[in-house]
């Protein structure tokens, strides 16, 4: 119920309109990958996901921000389902084993039949570019390489809730669904993550 209730919620502050191009909502496991300005993002596409595919995809966020208070651990923890990933290394564990350990989280999720919503640029953008992807993406990929990857663009969302702000200001926006990709065999990884990011930076200027 409170799913149901947030989900229109945020429907109604993005006004979104919605574009599925070269590809259909499916129930088939998939790995959306989308441009990252705005903390509101992963509630926006989700958000707009049919009910049946929402509750199956789970997105991937930073445990230091969904876990700094109670409202926003239970959000993320028992309304999205999300996926939390350390961004921060702990004591015991180094720096360079991080990337390693989210890898292994979204495989683990997608074991379990889970869908996945990623942000590859691993942090917050302008809105005006998209940053170079980073290597998670490629070696999620390479481990489950039969996984549809579906690139999307989030535009206007960085107006709606601005970097610093906690309070959303109701804005139109727009969502767009791009065709599926998939990592080829000899695919080299700065090669797999340029054409990905590639992939979503050109749906900003779809027709």
């Amino acid at each position: 119920m409170i799913a149901s209730i947030l989900a229109a919620a945020a429907q109604v502050i993005a006004g979104s309109t919605v574009r599925w191009l070269g590809c259909a909502p499916t129930a088939g496991q998939r790995v959306y990958i989308a441009n990252h300005s705005s903390h509101f993002d992963f509630i926006v596409l989700w958000s707009y996901l049919p009910p049946p595919l929402r509750r199956l995809t789970r997105p991937v966020a930073a445990r230091d921000y969904w876990e700094r208070d109670a409202v926003r651990r239970y959000l993320a923890t028992r309304v999205f389902n999300a996926l939390l990933i350390d961004r921060v290394a702990t004591p015991g564990t180094a720096a360079a084993g991080l990337g390693r350990q989210a890898v292994d989280q979204m495989v683990q999720s997608l074991d379990n039949r889970h869908s996945l919503i990623l942000f590859p640029e691993g942090t917050r953008g302008a809105g005006e570019d998209l940053a170079p992807f980073r290597s998670g993406l490629y070696h999620l990929c390479r481990t489950r390489p039969e996984i549809e990857v579906i690139p999307v663009y989030l535009e206007n969302l960085n107006r709606i809730l601005p970097k610093g702000h906690l309070l959303p200001v109701p804005m139109l926006s727009r969502i767009t669904f791009g065709a599926p990709l998939h990592l080829q065999p000899a695919e080299e990884k700065d090669a797999f993550l340029e054409r990905a990011r590639q992939a979503v930076r050109a749906l900003k200027e779809a027709a």
